[in-house]
């Protein structure tokens, strides 16, 4: 189902703010999203853990609780802001590009690289921060040192001001657009290869285990760039249990990378690849598939 206006339709559609808020809070961060960030994070935090041990590490830290570890509020903040930003830019890029005449996949890639882009320089770099925060600050624990979320906060400001409260941005950056632009633009050419296979028209409508399979599709395949996530959250690490004489001072996306792989090879660079194959599904079908009804039935009654 390509995201289109109605023939007439003018102007920008602001209620897509609504929708992406709401669909990225509810539906996708409070389910499985946020368990599956958090052993994601873990994994690309610990590399020298394995997906069990990760497991074992969360569980450790509250049970089932664990997993939900800075759910409340960041995890809220980041999704509805991020949410909003995400598909509001995305689908009026991609509704511009339709209109122009581009494929969907191609109008979906550009959607989703310029939604994953106005996301995370809006909004990701402080809400990022602090879910990482939530988990570095417990390696910090187990060698001593008792801080609180927002101990932690002030004393990276007191050192280094609102760019050391975004360190990481423009890694984050490189990774939502990336990471939209591929998960939008391989479900819309999934979904174009879906209907080519079925017979049926580009705008005719999928039925929901199709658009399910093209978003599960486009979702998988997003995940080829793990190593700009686990340079992200290298970049971001705050706790001084990790800290040793090779890792650089400043640290950039490539001194990082480089950093990463000497320490832990080509297995560091897609640590914790496994659960966000499961996230980047989850996730793109929240906010592809599911995303799609929820804005035709909003639409339905303006």
């Amino acid at each position: 189902m390509a995201i289109q206006k109605e023939p007439g339709q003018k102007g920008v559609n602001w209620s897509n703010i609504a929708v992406g808020g709401i669909m990225n809070m509810v539906l996708w961060v409070t389910t499985l999203g946020q368990p599956l960030e958090v052993l994601k994070t873990q994994m690309a935090a610990n590399r020298s853990q394995t997906m069990l041990q990760a497991f074992q590490s969360v569980w450790a830290r509250g049970g089932v609780a664990g997993f939900y570890q800075g759910l409340i509020p960041w995890a809220w903040i980041e999704a509805s802001t991020k949410g909003a930003v995400l598909l509001f830019t995305a689908s009026e890029i991609e509704t511009a590009g339709v209109g122009m005449g581009v494929s969907p996949a191609a109008a979906g890639l550009v959607g989703g690289m310029g939604g994953g882009i106005a996301q995370a320089y809006a909004t990701m770099g402080f809400t990022t921060c602090m879910k990482t925060v939530e988990i570095t600050r417990h390696k910090e624990a187990a060698v001593g040192v008792q801080r609180s979320t927002f101990q932690v906060f002030m004393d990276i400001y007191r050192k280094d001001g609102i760019r050391g409260i975004n360190k990481g941005v423009n890694a984050v950056a490189v990774r939502q657009c990336t990471n939209w632009g591929s998960r939008m633009g391989f479900a819309r050419l999934a979904e174009t290869t879906i209907r080519n296979v079925r017979g049926k028209g580009e705008n005719e409508t999928l039925g929901a285990l199709d658009k399910i399979l093209a978003s599960s599709i486009g979702g998988a395949l997003a995940t080829w760039n793990q190593p700009i996530e686990v340079i992200r959250v290298e970049m971001q690490s705050m706790a001084k249990a990790t800290a040793n004489a090779n890792r650089p001072q400043q640290l950039t996306i490539l001194n990082t990378l480089g950093f990463i792989y000497r320490e832990n090879g080509i297995k560091g660079l897609y640590r914790g690849v496994t659960p966000r194959i499961g996230l980047g599904i989850w996730q793109t079908v929240c906010m592809v598939s599911f995303a799609d009804y929820v804005k035709v039935w909003v639409k339905g009654r303006q």
